[in-house]
């Protein structure tokens, strides 16, 4: 239905570019503005894994995707169909058995999120705690793999991606993640792990997991103060405000890599709320939380480095390390990578506070990427293993960029890097 959908508006699109004397082009017609509010409209009524996908392409849109897509996908960040009440209830017997009602002095009927893999309720416990319940769909961890092997044939049929890119791979790692996701016991673990290493931090809260009160399709955990971060935003905060979140998002990030080495990689706005009596940063969201190994967080570290020294030689070595590169590419291919690495990691590069509302590095990058992978064809398909975490680097500029925020990156990063 989805792919029949969207070749009908290819279709029409291309006739309408005939109209105007363009020349056919199957990609650019598959790419409109039409397609891409029909392609968001169907993953959102799908849920589960499908409408992940599409809002890890909304993530990643500016260096993947055409402007149609972006602004259409952007829907997928927070919006979803909800459960009805008849299934909610039949979701919480069995997750809680007979009488559920009796865990709680109260709870909202009303979710007050509604997303990909689960809704969100407001509880009181029966001890007076207060509370939200992510509630996860039904058949959502059984429907992952077929999710994304459908959406993985969508992005073949209209050549979405770059031919080189490997689909498969990507699809493995997000079936991998995705149903991690959907294991909520493995989610409120990662949550007990993230807190022991942010529990001090007075910039950062987070809620704390709930075990009695949790299973496997239903997370419990402590209720959050705070105002949601694009809400915020628009309500206007000061700039040295402004200025302050991002150098926490950009710390943050430094810090899950190289310190932590677990991060969570899903920086959806909706994911972090803005704490204006602590002016603090409420992380929200632990299901996409990744861990990397030694040698991982030493590619990366090596390559900031590089990046920091401005060094193309040593940029080279990192890449070829990472698998951004391999030693059998052309000399012109090689140096084409290490140009465009040094393009995307600019914030890194520039000397004292960096101001992402005023950067148009996002667009630079999409077009010098688009034009390298789809015209040139001398891009080749990152390892499938940093997907998230490249997730996570757009999502944090995005984030940055949306505050408005002037931060120094480069002294944000040299504290985890070589003397």
């Amino acid at each position: 239905m989805t792919a029949g959908g969207l070749a009908a508006g290819g279709v029409a699109e291309g006739v309408r570019r005939a109209a105007r004397g363009e020349p056919p082009s199957l990609r650019s017609a598959m790419l409109n503005a039409d397609n891409a509010r029909r392609l968001a409209q169907r993953l959102s009524h799908l849920r589960g894994a499908a409408m992940k996908l599409g809002q890890l392409l909304s993530m990643e849109a500016d260096d993947l995707l055409p402007p149609e897509f972006t602004a259409a996908l952007e829907i997928l960040r927070s919006d979803a169909d909800a459960m009805p009440a008849a299934q909610l209830h039949r979701v919480l017997g069995q997750q809680y058995g007979k009488g559920w009602r009796a865990r709680f002095e109260r709870f909202d009927e009303t979710p007050i999120a509604a997303a990909s893999i689960g809704q969100v309720h407001r509880a009181r416990a029966q001890d007076g705690r207060e509370l939200v319940l992510k509630i996860q769909y039904p058949g959502v961890a059984r429907s992952v793999s077929s999710d994304v092997d459908n959406v993985a044939l969508l992005l073949r049929m209209f050549s979405l991606l770059p031919a080189q890119i490997d689909i498969d791979g990507l699809a493995s790692e997000a079936k991998r993640q995705l149903k991690a996701e959907a294991d909520y016991e493995q989610e409120g673990k990662s949550m007990a792990r993230y807190w022991a290493h942010v529990a001090d931090d007075p910039d950062l809260r987070m809620p704390q997991y709930d075990p009695d009160l949790s299973t496997r399709h239903i997370l419990a955990m402590t209720y959050m103060e705070g105002r949601p971060l694009d809400q915020a935003v628009e309500a206007g905060l000061s700039q040295p405000t402004r200025d302050h979140l991002g150098g926490v998002i950009e710390r943050l990030l430094f810090r899950e890599l190289f310190d932590f080495r677990l991060m969570q990689t899903d920086p959806n706005p909706a994911n972090y709320l803005y704490d204006g009596e602590r002016n603090a940063l409420v992380l929200l969201d632990f299901g996409a939380t990744q861990a990397f190994d030694a040698n991982m967080v030493r590619g990366y570290r090596d390559i900031a480095q590089a990046i920091v020294d401005d060094d193309p030689t040593a940029i080279e070595r990192a890449a070829l390390n990472l698998g951004y590169i391999a030693a059998r590419d052309a000399a012109d291919q090689k140096r084409t990578v290490v140009a465009l690495i040094r393009l995307i990691c600019e914030p890194l590069r520039h000397p004292g506070p960096y101001d992402f509302g005023e950067s148009d590095l996002p667009s630079r990058a999409w077009t010098e990427g688009m034009d390298l992978a789809f015209e040139q064809g001398l891009i080749r398909s990152p390892p499938p293993e940093t997907m998230f975490l490249h997730r996570k680097l757009v999502g944090s500029f995005l984030l940055c960029a949306r505050l408005g925020a002037r931060v120094d990156v480069r002294a944000s990063i040299l504290p985890f890097l070589s003397p």
